[in-house]
């Protein structure tokens, strides 16, 4: 209507019709401050305006085709996957939802390109629900970053509408581990940012499932789901319930109506044209009222309540093992001991009772993989390494935090557990007999079997109880507890996980916990130099990861000045668990592996001469000097694993690499009779290396004396 006054206007203004010109000013100027002061005392007359020239396909659910549900989920370990699909299903299985949906679809977001589907879903009123676990440093997963990437994308391009996907209707349900602090579901959070920016319908606030947390995983899924499935059938009932007696569209599912709300019916020839800066700051007000309004589930009240009890009550220290992790481990053949410790028997154990040989730690140390026992004191990690075998289905924390058990129970229990294990293979056939009996009684320990063993504030009692029944220890860390690592009392060896080279290829493969993981990285290995007794560098290798990362390894081995470094090939273990995407094309072949060893020895030895010239110049060249440097000692090709050792390991022309176990007891009992005033270093309780194990014999790691087993296999890899 204004517009046509402003015409009429400057039409008699042409024609010096002034008077006339005058008249119809006056009649603008009245028109318009009736007009904002309506706008001003009922607001909502804006709305409709504003929605009553939008087409026929913005109308509710009810007077549209039935929407779809689209259950869309990210994917690492299985577990956002599997809860997916029990979605799906208890959707399925409702009578209400089936009434309300078309479909019910459950898609892996790498299946869904939210290029063309999202839009897409959008104009036809679709409701999503989202499923996304959180991946290193809180992004999503590999499966899911393309359709975060693209959301994130268009909510801060300016080519499109804010208003895309208006009417999206959506839920996130992030699954992670709160452990992680800051970086605990914030692909989620960050998810429900981008999709509110595009004025989605956020039907209720981003929920979290915690692996951390009390209760388990499935409780907290079977609450969020009470909760989402009213919601569901809420919204719906909302709109179908709503006054359908009116021709005219019902916007009450869009806006709140109060009692001051104008009558749709008093309607007017205005065409809907006001002042679009109050129309901007409205419409940004109506949203935000729409997303309070859809998320405020719990009262205030239920708030209050909630932040009251929080204050009063002390959080109760729980165990570290939930029911669910109990479930999953003991599935995976782990018999748990206590509340937080575990023991299994090794697939090299099975192997040597059966005399089909040992394991590349028999190859390079002589140690007995039939009367080795696989154990920890602590089931808890500080890393979620991308090629874990152990399906990070173990807890993760910085410190301890959970209930402790003593170490005699752990250690009686752990011992009791392995030698059920043990009398179990007495009837399997091809079990020798007199490896049965050697199995029964424990001589090593491999503190390595899943978590971080150090983390245990008893690791200490713990392995003096092991050395007190002549048991040697073999203790692996993650290099992320140095103050842990200096104040360990003497084990037969001392491993150190060493994945990567760079600080932003140790956060990609172990993913680690800490804020300044790097920088403990560092201070545990720069603390292993310090240590008498053997150490061990772990290298495993990963094909296209950090096979390239030569020259910052052996700065690492400057730092740290191991005796041994062990450079394995990456364990494939599968898809269905795999979090990192990882193929067999990424598992290096034993040439490959070598070849690599080769090439590190080299730069090694070329900067330990580099380091010695700086320091002491040509006359720092002597036969002790030789003793710095290193050498192929061993391989285990069954393994794919190889071997450098310092050259104080070559004596006399033969590798000394195994261990005497009785010399290396009576060390340790004195260490314990003097409160440590007695120690000793590597070499008092070194062993000759048999020839069949050394690096570049025909029998490439494999004891002549027992019986290769090769397993038929009908399908073949390419080495290229």
């Amino acid at each position: 209507m204004r517009s046509k006054i402003l015409s009429t206007l400057w039409e008699l203004a042409i024609n010096n019709k002034l008077t006339s010109a005058l008249a119809v000013g006056i009649t603008l100027i009245l028109t318009t401050g009736v007009y904002r002061k309506l706008q001003q005392n009922y607001p909502k007359v804006k709305k409709f305006y504003k929605d009553s020239k939008q087409p026929k396909q913005q109308q509710c659910n009810c007077m549209k085709n039935k929407p779809k549900l689209k259950i869309l989920y990210g994917s690492t370990a299985g577990s956002s996957r599997r809860l997916s699909k029990k979605l799906q299903q208890l959707l399925k299985n409702n009578d209400s939802i089936l009434q309300i949906f078309e479909s019910i679809e459950c898609i892996c977001t790498d299946q869904y390109d939210p290029e063309d589907e999202l839009l897409n879903d959008a104009s036809n009123g679709n409701y999503l629900i989202i499923l996304m676990p959180t991946f290193t440093g809180g992004e999503p997963p590999e499966n899911a970053r393309w359709f975060c990437q693209w959301i994130k994308d268009a909510a801060n391009d300016f080519r499109l509408s804010k208003n895309a996907l208006s009417q999206l209707s959506f839920a996130i349900l992030g699954i992670g581990d709160s452990i992680y602090g800051d970086d605990f579901c914030l692909c989620s959070f960050k998810l429900t940012k981008a999709l509110k920016q595009l004025s989605s319908r956020c039907l209720y606030k981003t929920s979290v499932l915690d692996r951390s947390a009390l209760e388990s995983i499935e409780d907290q899924f079977q609450l969020w789901y009470q909760k989402i499935l009213s919601i569901l059938i809420e919204q719906e009932t909302k709109c179908c319930s709503s006054d359908s007696s009116s021709d005219s569209t019902n916007y009450s599912t869009f806006v709140n109506v109060g009692d001051d709300s104008v009558n749709a019916d008093d309607d007017d020839d205005d065409d809907g044209e006001f002042d679009e800066d109050y129309a901007e700051e409205y419409e940004s007000k109506r949203n935000d009222q729409i997303v309070t309004d859809l998320e405020d589930i719990v009262t205030n009240t239920e708030k209050k309540k909630s932040a009251s009890n929080n204050n009063n009550k002390k959080q109760p220290i729980r165990d570290m093992l939930t029911t669910d992790l109990r479930k999953e481990l003991t599935k995976q053949g782990y018999k748990l001991i206590g509340t937080h410790s575990g023991v299994k028997l090794c697939r090299w154990t099975k192997s040597m009772l059966r005399g089909r040989g040992g394991c590349y730690k028999y190859t390079f140390y002589g140690i007995e993989s039939h009367r080795c026992m696989e154990a920890t004191p602590s089931l808890a990690c500080a890393n979620k390494c991308v090629f874990c075998w152990r399906h990070h289905t173990n807890p993760v924390g910085t410190e301890w935090k959970w209930n402790m058990d003593p170490p005699d129970m752990i250690f009686n229990n752990t011992m009791n557990a392995h030698y059920a294990m043990i009398k179990q293979y007495n009837s399997v056939p091809g079990v020798l007999p007199e490896r049965i009996d050697e199995a029964m009684h424990v001589r090593h320990c491999a503190l390595s079997l899943v978590g971080e063993p150090i983390m245990y504030p008893e690791i200490n009692e713990f392995i003096r109880l092991l050395h007190s029944k002549e048991i040697s220890t073999f203790l692996v860390t993650n290099a992320q507890f140095p103050d842990e690592i200096k104040r360990l009392d003497p084990v037969t060896q001392l491993y150190v996980s060493v994945d990567a080279s760079s600080k932003v290829s140790l956060k990609k493969i172990d993913r680690p916990l800490f804020r300044d993981f790097w920088e403990r990285f560092n201070e545990s290995l720069r603390l292993l130099s310090f240590k008498g007794q053997r150490t061990v560098y772990r290298l495993t290798l990963v094909k296209s990861w950090n096979s390239e990362e030569i020259d910052g390894y052996a700065k690492l081995v400057i730092l740290g000045q191991p005796d041994f470094i062990e450079i394995k090939g990456v364990t494939y273990c599968g898809t269905s668990m795999n979090e990192s995407n990882l193929t067999m094309k990424n598992v290096p072949w034993h040439e490959e592996v070598v070849r690599f060893g080769k090439d590190l020895l080299e730069i090694i030895n070329q900067q330990i001469k580099q380091r010695k010239l700086n320091q002491s110049g040509i006359s720092g060249y002597s036969e002790n000097f030789d003793s710095e440097l290193y050498g192929l000692a061993c391989e285990h090709e069954h393994s794919n694993c190889l071997l450098l050792a310092r050259r104080k390991f070559y004596i006399n022309n033969q590798w000394y690499t195994w261990i005497d176990y009785s010399k290396f007891n009576q060390l340790i009992q004195e260490y314990y009779r003097t409160n440590g005033e007695r120690t000793f270093t590597s070499i008092d309780y070194l062993a000759p290396t048999p020839k069949w194990a050394t690096f570049g014999a025909s029998e490439q790691g494999f004891n002549p004396n027992d019986t290769r087993f090769r397993k038929k296999r009908n399908h073949t890899y390419d080495k290229n």
